[in-house]
């Protein structure tokens, strides 16, 4: 699949798989399309049939290249229109079998809107910062259940912290984009399994529709103590830069109070990261019974899971969401 748009195009929001082959560059398109706004149609036309002229033949090679050994691949831009439908011909007269989407990639963000907008059977993996849900997530997935990892697709760990050691988060856009392509790919007659979060995780945003589908979900809530909970957290962001440990302690400082915020540095700066942990942990603890409370789900059992292996958290948690009054 080539996605003929501009690079900055591309970055804010792509198909899932697709390769990025632009028939012009970022400034290139703004150029063409400050000709159209200021000279018509006509003139815009000529100046980009110049400057592609001069690509051509890269185009191709670069195609060829990355095409399948049939030829067959799909063409789109942003509605189907001009750079598709040019490079469908280019890449025809090269040799390969172009097909160029109806409706281009706005065509595609429609459909990705109206299925994020459905109803799911989801199931929820609640509990306080630090109970390992992701990890439980791929427990439930090893035992079969269909799980979706929203934090995984958005980069981030969830919480001030979550971002560090990670790779760039993509765009809202993008991440609604593989948010779909993994529904896609699962069956929507069986549940999927997806953890507890806000509307917000670090700069991506949850589709309103997904997340508020996701507040009124039944959950599990992973029951573990707070002396476990430091151990999976030191176990996470025990070994990364205490510096930036320490930026993510002071941009919640507010929310902390000075005297916590203080403490907690200070036991960063002694190598005390347990402690440091421990006080950022009481003001998650009351930020999530909070927001728990205001939940509209009112199924939500308890399942008590330090003492159990992975499988143990894996079966009792399907056992107690299979209950009657759970689903």
């Amino acid at each position: 699949m080539f996605d003929v748009r501009s690079p900055g195009e591309f970055v804010q929001g792509h198909i899932p798989g697709a390769i990025n082959l632009p028939l012009f560059s970022d400034d290139e398109r703004a150029e063409v399309g400050t000709i159209y706004k200021n000279s018509g149609q006509e003139s815009a036309v000529l100046r980009g049939l110049k400057i592609a002229g001069g690509k051509m033949s890269e185009l191709a090679i670069r195609a060829k290249q990355a095409a399948p050994s049939q030829g067959e691949v799909l063409v789109h831009c942003w509605r189907g229109g001009m750079r598709s439908q040019s490079m469908g011909w280019l890449l025809s007269t090269a040799g390969l079998k172009p097909t160029v989407l109806e409706g281009g990639y706005k065509a595609y963000r429609s459909h990705a809107h109206e299925s994020l907008d459905a109803t799911y059977r989801l199931k929820v993996v609640s509990g306080l910062t630090g109970a390992g849900k992701t990890r439980i997530l791929g427990m439930l997935a090893n035992a079969g259940e269909q799980v979706v990892d929203l934090e995984g697709l958005a980069n981030h760990r969830g919480s001030a912290f979550g971002g560090i050691g990670q790779r760039k988060q993509p765009t809202t856009e993008q991440f609604e984009n593989d948010l779909f392509r993994q529904l896609q790919n699962l069956d929507a007659n069986r549940p999927i399994w997806v953890e507890d979060e806000g509307n917000r995780i670090g700069t991506v945003v949850v589709p309103p529709a997904f997340y508020q589908l996701m507040r009124h979900s039944p959950a599990v809530f992973m029951d573990s103590s707070p002396a476990q909970r430091v151990k999976n957290l030191i176990e996470d962001y025990g070994d990364l830069p205490l510096a930036e440990l320490a930026d993510s302690i002071n941009n919640i400082r507010k929310r902390l109070g000075p005297q916590n915020a203080d403490e907690a540095l200070a036991s960063l700066d002694g190598g005390n990261v347990a402690r440091a942990i421990e006080i950022v942990l009481a003001y998650y603890d009351k930020t999530y019974m909070k927001a728990a409370n205001a939940m509209p789900r009112k199924i939500m059992p308890s399942l008590a899971i330090d003492k159990l292996d992975d499988s143990g958290i894996a079966t009792s948690a399907i056992a107690l969401s299979s209950d009657t009054t759970f689903v």
